[in-house]
């Protein structure tokens, strides 16, 4: 199967680093599609535990070549600071990450207006890593690509051009200091000459790549609840981080797409604002979050947390057409003597039909739950899905019954071999 798309689910931090390392080992490539570096990705191999901001998550297999493509905005500094992470392990790079020459650069303004924003009344909770000002110049086709790069004085032009604008933004409207032109010029020339040997048109290399049949492994960022189409409006991010952003953000063909998998935790969170309606801000909260490690592996923030939600969920398989869920971090749930699942939502004490799209009914809904008794003991030793406890696969099993999905990935650890392929 030539395209397989990796969707988070959720809102993300699912664990789709894990997956993408796990099945990389049967993959050619594996592309970025979408995002920045506010996303991390992390992979445990061994004892060792990495984390991955903008190289996709199969760089630790060998033969496997990587991809950031077009829809991904990157940031020099992260991406420079993760080539040089990565070949401290000793681990090739050269020859086997390709960047897209239309992808768009994040730039210093970008950063600073972030932070800005987020100081505001109308506060989203990002990362601060100048993702959203970036896709914002880019869509009103005032952005800085890779391939402006290419010639200085293309560079300089738009760049003189753009900052004097943020310069008037920056100055008479937030009272901030203005910017050095030539320095930031000078900057991003630097940046050129260390970016160069990777650059290339990922379009072109992924489709001769589909003429050849190899197998190409589509990464994406954040979760499907986070698509600034299809999320949770305007607590979203910046991106489509759902299936149909892969076609876009790496110039393939939908046609070559054969498999979607979402990513799914055992339980929900989210990390910033917006709603979040199984939400559990007390001891259940709290536990989760604890035992799951439940911190932004990008900013360190802890991340709300809450029983599995069936309603979200289900509307993200309907809108990625998922055809496969592989569940993540069951072993988290090891200790629990009750667990639940949302299975639906009351307003005003009537039972809503379908996932709402407005943020006010959503902020309103009381959840239903159904619940399932614990199994009280450790499986991430399990190596096989007869070796979970009988209520651990009860649960599984009704996530299948009430998504329509199979669920042929268990992860119950953070490592490689802590997972279960049934």
């Amino acid at each position: 199967m030539p395209v397989t798309i990796i969707v988070g689910a959720q809102w993300g931090d699912e664990g789709k680093g894990k997956i993408v390392d796990l099945l990389s080992d049967e993959i050619d490539i594996v592309a970025r599609y979408q995002g920045g570096a506010n996303a991390g990705h992390t992979v445990v191999i061994g004892e060792k535990e990495y984390v991955l901001h903008l190289i996709p998550s199969g760089i630790f297999h060998r033969h496997v070549s990587c991809v950031i493509g077009n829809g991904v905005v990157i940031d020099p500094i992260a991406l420079m600071d993760e080539i040089a992470m990565i070949k401290s392990f000793n681990i090739r790079i050269e020859g086997r990450l390709f960047i897209s020459h239309n992808a768009h650069l994040i730039m210093p303004y970008h950063k600073l207006l972030d932070n800005i924003r987020e100081q505001g009344a109308n506060k989203i909770g990002t990362t601060g890593r100048g993702i959203g000002p970036a896709y914002i110049d880019k869509y009103m086709r005032t952005g800085i690509r890779v391939v402006d790069l290419l010639d200085r004085k293309v560079l300089a032009d738009k760049l003189k051009s753009n900052i004097e604008e943020k310069n008037q933004l920056l100055s008479k409207v937030y009272g901030s200091a203005v910017l050095d032109v030539d320095k930031i010029i000078s900057e991003y020339e630097e940046f050129d000459k260390k970016i160069d040997p990777y650059v290339t048109d990922t379009s072109v290399y992924l489709n001769t790549a589909l003429k050849k049949k190899k197998n190409i492994l589509a990464e994406g960022a954040q979760g499907a609840l986070l698509d600034v189409d299809h999320g949770t409006y305007p607590f979203v991010t910046s991106s489509n981080p759902t299936s149909g952003g892969a076609c876009t953000g790496l110039g393939i063909p939908p046609t070559a797409v054969k498999n979607i998998i979402g990513i799914v935790k055992a339980y929900s969170t989210r990390v910033g604002n917006g709603p979040f309606p199984t939400e559990y801000t007390d001891g259940i909260g709290e536990r989760l979050r604890t035992v799951g490690h439940e911190f932004g592996s990008t900013t360190g923030r802890p991340r709300r947390c809450g029983w599995l939600d069936m309603v979200s969920l289900n509307y993200s398989l309907e809108i990625n057409g998922v055809k496969e869920i592989a569940l993540t971090k069951l072993d988290v749930l090891d200790d629990f003597d009750e667990i639940k699942i949302c299975t639906g939502y009351k307003n005003n004490k009537r039972k809503l039909k379908s996932f709402p799209s407005d943020l006010q009914t959503l902020e309103r809904v009381e959840p239903v739950y159904h619940s399932f008794k614990g199994w009280k003991e450790k499986i991430s030793g399990a190596k096989k899905y007869r070796q979970l406890p009988k209520n651990a696969r009860r649960y599984i099993e009704a996530i299948e019954k009430l998504s329509g999905v199979p669920v042929p990935i268990v992860s119950v650890g953070a490592r490689r071999d802590q997972t279960i392929l049934r």
